[in-house]
């Protein structure tokens, strides 16, 4: 039921992942919660990825707007798998950003199928780790492990959005410049 509820959070990428990867560490403890969170973020990245592949822009228009889709399709920046890799790496790694509709847009961009399950899959590790942390500790009674737990994570996320704003911010005005 729990692999369930983390393959329908991304498949429909408004629901927040962060309540169900809570769960899974109240569930089952931080490891084997993180290994299912895991399991589903592989899956459901499989299946919107290749849906994605097959079917194109008409399978994300729901949850994207398609000038949004365009631009990214069309950006000089994301023509090159290295630099698609580095931009994925960095979104996944980094606790809070929406990482789940990038899910749909890389099956639009030129990266190799595998590459993107890895990076999508275990770049998640921070946000998993912290959560199903958080969950496990909070059932053990340690609560206040939980909240240290989520004090840190909020802080990283606050550091990495800056980061990825700057990043986002930095190559939008290259590409402006470039026009």
């Amino acid at each position: 039921m729990l692999l369930g509820l983390q393959l329908l959070q991304i498949l429909v990428p408004i629901l927040p992942g962060e309540p169900i990867e809570f769960l899974a560490g109240m569930c089952y403890g931080t490891f084997w919660g993180m290994l299912i969170i895991f399991l589903g973020a592989f899956l459901s990245s499989f299946i919107i990825f290749f849906c994605v592949r097959k079917f194109g822009k008409d399978f994300i228009n729901t949850f994207l707007d398609e000038d949004k889709i365009t631009k990214i399709e069309n950006s000089k920046w994301l023509s090159k798998p290295e630099k698609i890799e580095l931009f994925f790496f960095i979104v996944f790694l980094i606790p809070g950003t929406p990482k789940d509709l990038f899910v749909y847009i890389a099956g639009l961009l030129p990266i190799r199928a595998s590459r993107f399950f890895l990076i999508s899959t275990f770049c998640r590790f921070p946000s998993v780790i912290s959560s199903t942390f958080a969950g496990s500790n909070l059932v053990d009674g340690n609560w206040k492990l939980s909240i240290i737990a989520y004090i840190i994570t909020f802080a990283v996320s606050g550091i990495g959005l800056f980061i990825y704003n700057k990043i986002k911010l930095h190559h939008g005005q290259k590409e402006m410049n470039e026009h």
